[in-house]
């Protein structure tokens, strides 16, 4: 079984048994969490955020299953229409035994990775926090410059620290307001969920609320 089945088996396995999905995968890329959540969201799922876990901020990605009868129909209709999905046999939107998408998919498959992508941008910074470790870095080295008298050492540092902190925030800012200009060419609406991060909204599912994974 290739690593493409493995993880179509895993993820199959949690949309028959959870309400909650949760997809991890460590070493798989965006492409690859865009069309594992495209399979869930033909089983009846829906995309609901992204969450950075740990130390090593690890990327979560979570789907919730949606209770609404549109989806539920097209569940049943999946389920039907691939009795063998998640024992080697064809899924939905991708090539056999793959997460390469059918053509017919690729669209939908861009835009939840895109959404995706700006959701992990978004959850990754947290902007004062950024800010706040920027200047005080600043005002350490300036103080422990002051104490030892290392001025040749720690003055570079002082300036040198928040500068690059900075402007990593500054190149993550324009990469997600880039993604942000994608979805909103793509239909996708802007909003603000309950607990105040800016989120889009794929069209056609405006009505659905974003996050409800705790």
């Amino acid at each position: 079984m290739s690593i493409a089945e493995r993880q179509i088996s895993a993820l199959l396995r949690q949309v028959a048994s959870h309400d909650v999905v949760e997809l991890i995968h460590p070493f798989a890329d965006w492409k690859t969490f865009g069309a594992l959540v495209h399979i869930a969201e033909c089983y009846g799922f829906r995309y609901a955020e992204v969450r950075h876990v740990g130390r090593q901020k690890e990327i979560r990605i979570f789907l919730v299953r949606d209770t609404s009868p549109a989806a539920q129909q097209r569940a049943a209709a999946t389920a039907a229409a691939y009795p063998q999905a998640g024992g080697g046999g064809p899924v939905p939107g991708m090539h056999p035994g793959t997460l390469v998408p059918l053509p017919e998919a690729q669209a939908d498959v861009d835009l939840v990775t895109t959404l995706i992508r700006y959701d992990a941008a978004g959850s990754a910074v947290n902007r004062k926090q950024l800010m706040t470790m920027a200047w005080g870095s600043a005002g350490l080295f300036l103080l422990l410059a002051l104490l030892t008298g290392k001025f040749a050492v720690l003055l570079p540092l002082a300036v040198l620290t928040p500068v690059f902190l900075l402007g990593s925030l500054r190149i993550g800012t324009a990469r997600r307001e880039k993604l942000g200009q994608r979805l909103a060419a793509a239909g996708c609406t802007p909003v603000r969920d309950e607990y105040g991060r800016d989120r889009f909204v794929r069209p056609g599912t405006a009505g659905q609320q974003t996050g409800h994974t705790a």
